[in-house]
């Protein structure tokens, strides 16, 4: 069985040699990679002086060093995590062992923290997950209770089926719905969630990223639900033009004349639009499901989980 851990990290000096020592303590057969998104600091020699294979990614930002990661990294196992050092690894053992015996294609470790630090999971952050996490779970489906996690594991077929479009943070947001979409799977289990090392400093931005994110499921309401987008688009702009004809109707009825000819043409304008809104989504719908039976039939292209029968975690 080959387990890979890849950890994306930038700027993370202070904190990568103890990301790699949890592997080295919870998950000794992992082979670790490190992809370093050209960092400024030492991480990269730190990594490689603590056994790490380290790869420089020098197009900047966390999907594209997924995109990377995924390309470049050849196991049956894949434990992505953050470089930055507040994942506590001790229950991988018991996430590999999830998805192996339920043949499951993701397992994403939940964070749990206790509390009693306000750095440790900012108030803005919690919030801002509860609520992209919930605008998730209302479009595409699911119970995730954190959709941002940074510690995942991953079957093969997931890795090697998975697209990697988003090029930041945003890339998350296209893990999760791209195990929706394609009906994998999954499981959560709770991790805690720590402090980061003394010195070292969030590369998130609770505002910009944030924002990012929501782009992106848009984005993705759009991609993977087009008829529903575009028949709720319709629908807003029928009941406007129907709302502009409706005095216009009763006006000609009582004097059989039409006093407003640009609200008229106006009102007869949005029908036509909400009609070309609702065959465009129709059309897009038979895109979308072609694009995704290609995805399904190269993720049924490789074996599950389930052949990596033996169990990792200790007796």
């Amino acid at each position: 069985m080959r387990i890979a851990a890849v950890i994306p990290c930038y700027n993370e000096a202070l904190a990568i040699a103890q990301v790699i020592e949890g592997f080295r303590t919870h998950l000794p057969q992992a082979q670790v990679h490190v992809f370093d998104n050209a960092s400024s600091d030492d991480t990269a020699a730190v990594a490689r002086a603590h056994g790490a294979r380290v790869t420089t990614v020098r197009l900047r930002g966390k999907g594209n060093v997924v995109r990377r990661m995924f390309a470049d990294v050849e196991a049956d196992i894949y434990i992505m995590v953050d470089g930055d050092a507040t994942y506590d690894l001790a229950r991988l053992p018991e996430m590999i062992d999830m998805l192996v015996q339920g043949n499951l294609d993701m397992v994403v470790g939940a964070r749990q923290d206790d509390q009693q630090d306000a750095q440790t999971y900012r108030r803005g952050h919690r919030l801002g997950n509860r609520m992209l996490t919930g605008a998730v779970v209302k479009l595409f489906g699911g119970e995730f209770s954190d959709m941002l996690s940074g510690l995942r594991v991953f079957s093969r077929r997931y890795v090697k089926s998975f697209p990697a479009l988003s090029q930041g943070f945003e890339t998350e947001t296209e893990l999760t719905v791209h195990a929706l979409e394609l009906r994998m799977p999954w499981g959560e289990l709770p991790v805690r969630y720590l402090s980061r090392p003394e010195g070292s400093e969030s590369k998130l931005s609770t505002y910009r990223d944030g924002w990012r994110i929501l782009v992106t499921i848009t984005k993705l309401f759009v991609s993977e639900r087009p008829l529903l987008f575009f028949v709720i688009v319709a629908a807003v702009l029928a009941l406007a033009s129907l709302g502009l004809a409706l005095p216009l109707v009763l006006t000609y009825l009582h004097t059989g004349l039409v006093p407003r000819l640009p609200t008229a043409v106006l009102a007869t304008g949005l029908m036509l639009a909400a009609m070309l809104s609702a065959s465009c989504g129709a059309v897009l719908r038979t895109v979308t499901l072609g694009r995704r039976e290609v995805k399904r039939i190269a993720y049924l292209a490789i074996p599950g989980a389930a052949r990596l029968a033996t169990p990792v975690s200790a007796p």
